[in-house]
C-alpha cells in the first residue's frame, strides 16, 4: 500500500490525470497514518506521503539512515542521487521552509567554458547579453526542467508557474568568471561572485504572471556581502505582452533563449508567460562586498522579516496570513532601497496562542504574555523561543500542539486587555505545567564505586556491572560525551514535556540574554575481559532528551503592570541565528541479569540495539558528517565532547556488524 501511495504520487504529479482520480489519491493519503522512517537535520520525513507527511522535498539521499534508503524514491533519472521525502509541513520553520537541492553534481565533469556576447543596455543599470556556451553544458542547464524537482512556490498567492531552488557552486564559478570579463567596470566595482543559489522558474502559457515585486537583496553579516544586481538566464526563448517589466525602467517582448538579463534589485518587476511555449528561467544574483554597496539597514526591516518568516509558518494552519507575509516580504524588499514606510493606521495580522493553558498574542517579531498567568520572564523567553523556531515536542511540533486563532488589529494596545480577559475565561493551568524548571544533573548520578571485580568470568554470580571499574570508565566517558549535549542546552524536551535550565537564562536590565556552556572535559578508559561481552553490552539508554541550542541575540522586554512584551530581532545584521534540536540518549548501567543474549555467543547474530544499546541510540548525526568523516565539534560544544577511545567503540560496532552481514 505504501511503496503504491509513494508512486502514484510521481505518477500524478505530472498533471495529465483526471481530476476525480486525484481526489481519490487524496482520500487515500488522508487514511494513511504511519510513523516517520527516517530523520534530516532533525525534521521527520516518510518515504510516502500520509496525512502528516504530505510536503514533498527533494535531499541527498547520503543523509538518509541508510536502513531505510532504499524505501525512499528517486524520482529524477538524471540526478539519481537525489531521495524524496515527505515531510509534515507543520513542523517546518524559517530554517526550513524552502527545499534547496544539491546539484552541484549534474554540473560535474561537465566542460563549463561559458562566455557573454556584448551587453546591450535596456535601461539605466540593466542590460542582456547572449550567453554562448558548450553544447554539452547547454544541454545540462536545459535538462534543469526535466528534472521533475518543481513544487508550489510559497509565495504562490502573487504569482503562477512552478519553482525549484539549487544549489550549484560550479555553476556559479562559471557564470562569475563569464560575467566578470564581458559586463561594464563600473557595474563591477566591489563584484565578490555570483550567488550559487539559484531559482528554476517554469511557466505554462495562461499561468498568472510573476506580479510586480522587489527581490530582497541577500546579506551576510559574517562575510560582509551583500547583492545589488539581480540575474536572469532565460533558458527557453519566446514573446509576450511583458515576458520582463522593469517599472520605470523598460519592458521586454521578445527574449531568445540563453539570453542573460542583469538588472539593479532597486527595480520593481513584472514577468508573463509566453504566449507560446514554456518559459523557463533561472534566477540568482551578482554578490558585492558591503564596503561599496548602498544598501541602507534598519532595526525595522529587521522587523518586517521577522513577521513575515512567522507569519509563513502560521499559513500552514491558517491560509489567509500567506498574503500579509507577501506582503511584508515586498514590504522589506523595498525598504533596502527606499527606508520604511511612514506608520500607517491599517490593520495587521496578529495570532493569538494557548499552550498548555498559558495565552499569548504573537506577530512574529512582538509577543505578549499577561502577568496574572503566574509566568517568569524567563518562562515566556522559552516559550517565545519554542514557538519562534517551532520546536519538537515529543513528535509534535509546537505550533502543532498549540490553539491558534488569527486576529487582525490597529494598533497593539488592545493586547493585555485581551490577554486578561483570557485568563478570566476559565484558562485555569499553573505556568509552572507549561515549562517547567529541571535540574539536569539529576540525569547523570555519579557512579558507584569500583569494587575490583576482574571480569564475568571469574566473579559470576557476584559480578555487579554497576560497580566494575572499565564499565564506569565506559560509562562515564558516555556522560561526558552526553553532558557537552545536554548542559549547555537551555531547553530540554523529555517527551511531551517542556524543562528549562533557569540559570541559561540571564536578565540584565531590559534584555533577557539566553547562554551557552563549555562541554566538561572527557574521560578516558581502558578495556580488559575474558568473558561476558564487553563494556558497551552494558551501557544501556536511560531516557532520550531533545536538548534545544539556541544562539540568538538578547529578547528585548518591557513591562506592564499586566503584560510583559518581548521584542525578538532575530535578524540584526550583527547576529548569525542559529538554532538545533537533536535526540540525545542518557547512559545509564545495565547488570548482567538485564542483558537480553548470551554475550560469550559470538556466534550469532545480535541486533546492534539488543547489544549496544546505548551505542546504538547515538544519533549519526551527532558523532559524524553525512560522508561518514568524524564531525568536528558542533557550534554549541568544544571540542573533546567525543573522545578518540568512544569513538573507537563505535567504529568497532560498525565494522562488526559489517562482518556479520557479510558473511
Amino acid at each position: 500500500m505504501s511503496i503504491d501511495l509513494r508512486d502514484r504520487f510521481f505518477a500524478l504529479s505530472t498533471g495529465s490525470a483526471p481530476e476525480d482520480e486525484v481526489a481519490r489519491f487524496r482520500a487515500e493519503v488522508d487514511e494513511t497514518d504511519t510513523e516517520a522512517a527516517a530523520a534530516i537535520d532533525g525534521l521527520a520525513v516518510s518515504w510516502h506521503p500520509t496525512a502528516r507527511f504530505k510536503a514533498v522535498r527533494f535531499v541527498d539521499a547520503e543523509h538518509i539512515d541508510e536502513a531505510a534508503r532504499a524505501l525512499f524514491a528517486r524520482p529524477s533519472e538524471d540526478a539519481p542521487h537525489l531521495a524524496a521525502v515527505f515531510v509534515d509541513p507543520r513542523e517546518l520553520s524559517f530554517r526550513t521552509f524552502e527545499n534547496i537541492v544539491p546539484l552541484d553534481r549534474l554540473f560535474a565533469n561537465v566542460s563549463l567554458d561559458l562566455t557573454l556576447a556584448e551587453p546591450v543596455e535596456l535601461a539605466q543599470d540593466a542590460y542582456a547579453a547572449q550567453l554562448r556556451l558548450p553544447d554539452v553544458a547547454r544541454a545540462r542547464i536545459e535538462g534543469l526542467d526535466e528534472l521533475n524537482l518543481y513544487v508550489p512556490p510559497l509565495n504562490s498567492g502573487s504569482r503562477g508557474g512552478e519553482r525549484f531552488i539549487f544549489h550549484s557552486a560550479l555553476l556559479a564559478d562559471a557564470l562569475t568568471k563569464a560575467l566578470s570579463e564581458a559586463l561594464p567596470e563600473a557595474l563591477l566595482d566591489g563584484f565578490s561572485h555570483v550567488n550559487p543559489v539559484f531559482r528554476c522558474n517554469r511557466f505554462e502559457p495562461g499561468d498568472a504572471n510573476f506580479h510586480q515585486h522587489r527581490d530582497t537583496p541577500y546579506y551576510d553579516a559574517a562575510r560582509g556581502h551583500v547583492s545589488r544586481f539581480t540575474v536572469l538566464l532565460y533558458v527557453t526563448g519566446g514573446s509576450g505582452d511583458s515576458t520582463l517589466d522593469l517599472t520605470g525602467g523598460t519592458t521586454v517582448t521578445d527574449i531568445e533563449a540563453f539570453t542573460c538579463v542583469i538588472f539593479d534589485q532597486r527595480y520593481e518587476h513584472e514577468g508573463a508567460p509566453y504566449r507560446d511555449g514554456r518559459k523557463v528561467f533561472l534566477r540568482t544574483e551578482l554578490i558585492f562586498h558591503q564596503a561599496e554597496c548602498e544598501v541602507a539597514h534598519a532595526p525595522g526591516i529587521g522587523a518586517l522579516f521577522s513577521k513575515a518568516c512567522y507569519l509563513t509558518g502560521e499559513s500552514v494552519f491558517a491560509p489567509e496570513l500567506a498574503r500579509h507575509a507577501d506582503t511584508y516580504y515586498n514590504q522589506v524588499a523595498a525598504a533596502h532601497w527606499k527606508g520604511l514606510p511612514a506608520g500607517d493606521l491599517t490593520s495587521e495580522p496578529f495570532v493569538h496562542k494557548r499552550f498548555r493553558g498559558v495565552d499569548f498574542v504573537a506577530n512574529g517579531y512582538d509577543f505578549w504574555f499577561a502577568k496574572n498567568q503566574g509566568l517568569s520572564l524567563t518562562e515566556c523567553a522559552a516559550i517565545t523561543l519554542l514557538d519562534y523556531f517551532n520546536c519538537k515536542l515529543g513528535e509534535r511540533a509546537f505550533r502543532d500542539a498549540c490553539e491558534s486563532s488569527v486576529i487582525e488589529a490597529q494598533g497593539m494596545d488592545w493586547i493585555p486587555g485581551f490577554l486578561a480577559r483570557q485568563r478570566g475565561e476559565g484558562s485555569k493551568r499553573a505556568a509552572e505545567e507549561a515549562v517547567a524548571a529541571f535540574d539536569k544533573t539529576l540525569l547523570f548520578p555519579e557512579s558507584e564505586e569500583t569494587n575490583n571485580a576482574c571480569c564475568p568470568f571469574h566473579d559470576w554470580g557476584e559480578f555487579d556491572a554497576t560497580r566494575f571499574d572499565e564499565i564506569i570508565e565506559l560509562h562515564e566517558a558516555a556522560q561526558t560525551f552526553v553532558k557537552a549535549h545536554i548542559m549547555p542546552a537551555p531547553i530540554l524536551m523529555l517527551g511531551q514535556d517542556v524543562v528549562l535550565d533557569p540559570e541559561k537564562f540571564m536578565v540584565r536590565g531590559n534584555q533577557i540574554h539566553v547562554l551557552g556552556k563549555r562541554s566538561l572535559t572527557p574521560v578516558n578508559f581502558a578495556a580488559c575481559w575474558n568473558s561476558g561481552g564487553a563494556p558497551p553490552n552494558y551501557i544501556d539508554v536511560a531516557a532520550t532528551v531533545d536538548a534545544a541550542h539556541f544562539l540568538v541575540p538578547p529578547i528585548v522586554f518591557s513591562e506592564t503592570d499586566d503584560c510583559y512584551h518581548l521584542q525578538f530581532d532575530f535578524f540584526r545584521n550583527t547576529w548569525m541565528v542559529k538554532h538545533q534540536q537533536l535526540p540525545v540518549p542518557v547512559p545509564r548501567i545495565r547488570d548482567i541479569d538485564e542483558l537480553d543474549f548470551d554475550p560469550d555467543d559470538w556466534d550469532t547474530r545480535v541486533e546492534a540495539a539488543v547489544a549496544y544499546p546505548w551505542m546504538s541510540a547515538v544519533a549519526p548525526s551527532l558523532t559524524e558528517e553525512p560522508c561518514g568523516r568524524a564531525k568536528a565539534a558542533h557550534w554549541w560544544a568544544e571540542e573533546g565532547a567525543l573522545d578518540d577511545e568512544l569513538r573507537g567503540h563505535l567504529a568497532d560496532i560498525a565494522e562488526e556488524y559489517e562482518e556479520f552481514d557479510e558473511e
